[in-house]
């Protein structure tokens, strides 16, 4: 009987063990697969934001910028708050030096400019007028109509990233614009211009700038007559203005001037190739949308370097070849080019002196050219 008693017992606390481990099974693995499961999603949601690309402009803004890039205003600059700073960024600074060299060639290709006070002070207004208000006014005007282009490249630009308002621009290129007519207009007054020449050269490079960039005309969106119109701003209107105020401006200097901005298409080309993307989705016909990029980077320094070359030939057929080997620097062809048809530095040695005066104040011939020259100017007066 105890046996019996003992066996069922036995029997009994087994079956008791089975049951309280069966009500352990469905607790385990659930708790075990909803740990798993959000290890899983943690891991997943790391992987997607590792991988989740970053727009350029958010990309540069969450890893702080360069605020000697901001101030200049070129790609990589710091995010700012301080609006004076924001206004100098969007007149773009390091676009102001060709036009005021161009303002320095100018004035030394004129012939009449003199290293006195009185030159000196005309030529930095003339500066001013070309740099800071109106390539400013240019820059800022453009970025205005570039709004929406920008917000598809370069996101993080000013008016893209509500760093100023649009009310707040629209103030500024007013300005900007006005302040540099009225600069052309006392330069007219104080060069004592019976016709306003600096004026209406201003004024027609603002009515360039303006249609480049604003509809309906917004001749940007042509890339050979858009670059080409880039090119003569950049170019010519700065050389028209420097050698109007101290000399004549002839219309042998603006053919050949607006000739040699071909170069200045070509330059201009390499601005578009960081726009492929905005320009293409909003309908604009650059190069390197027109032609792809491999062709358009053919195409831009084919016209820098066949405009070098055709002036270096230029040169060659007025009997002075020996200047022509000096041709292969930054833009050395301009006062070649603008003196050419005449050819009065290929005359006296009295007019050999003045070219290496013109030259070197547009710093277009280096030193061991200027050795050359010395030594061919000193055996003519020997002889």
């Amino acid at each position: 009987m105890a046996s019996v008693l003992n066996s069922a017992l036995s029997l009994n606390f087994s079956n008791f063990k089975r049951k309280r481990v069966r009500t352990q099974y469905p607790v385990s693995p659930l708790s075990l697969s909803l740990s798993r499961r959000r290890a899983t999603i943690r891991a997943a949601e790391t992987d997607a934001n590792e991988a989740k690309p970053q727009a350029p402009g958010k990309a540069l803004a969450g890893g702080g910028g360069s605020s000697i890039n901001q101030l200049l205003g070129i790609k990589g600059a710091a995010q700012e708050t301080n609006k004076w700073k924001i206004r100098l960024q969007l007149t773009k600074p390091v676009t102001w030096p060709p036009l005021v060299w161009g303002v320095v060639c100018g004035a030394a290709a004129s012939g009449n400019f003199n290293w006195t006070l009185e030159d000196v002070a005309k030529s930095v207004v003339c500066m001013l007028m070309s740099g800071p208000f109106l390539t400013g006014y240019t820059q800022t005007i453009n970025d205005y109509y570039d709004r929406e282009i920008d917000a598809i490249n370069e996101p993080y630009r000013p008016i893209p990233s509500g760093a100023i308002s649009e009310n707040e621009v629209i103030t500024q290129f007013w300005l900007l614009l006005l302040g540099g007519l009225g600069l052309g207009g006392f330069l007219d007054v104080w060069a004592g211009h019976d016709f306003p020449i600096i004026f209406y050269l201003a004024l027609g490079g603002s009515l360039v700038s303006y249609i480049y960039s604003a509809p309906p005309l917004k001749l940007k969106q042509n890339g050979w007559i858009g670059n080409f119109a880039l090119g003569v701003s950049y170019i010519s209107l700065p050389w028209w203005a420097g050698q109007a105020l101290f000399g004549t401006l002839t219309l042998d200097i603006i053919v050949l001037t607006l000739l040699y901005s071909m170069a200045g298409l070509g330059i201009a080309i390499v601005n578009d190739f960081k726009s492929i993307e905005g320009d293409r989705a909003l309908g604009l016909q650059s190069l390197p949308v027109a032609f792809g990029a491999e062709t358009a980077k053919w195409i831009c320094v084919g016209a820098i370097d066949i405009t070098q070359i055709s002036v270096v030939g230029k040169r060659a057929t007025l009997s002075c070849a020996w200047f022509a080997g000096d041709c292969f620097g930054n833009k050395p062809l301009i006062p070649l080019t603008t003196e050419s048809p005449s050819a009065r530095f290929c005359k006296p040695p009295r007019t050999f002196r003045r070219f290496h005066q013109r030259s070197r104040a547009c710093g277009l011939v280096n030193e061991h050219w200027e050795g050359l020259l010395n030594s061919r100017v000193g055996k003519k007066e020997r002889q």
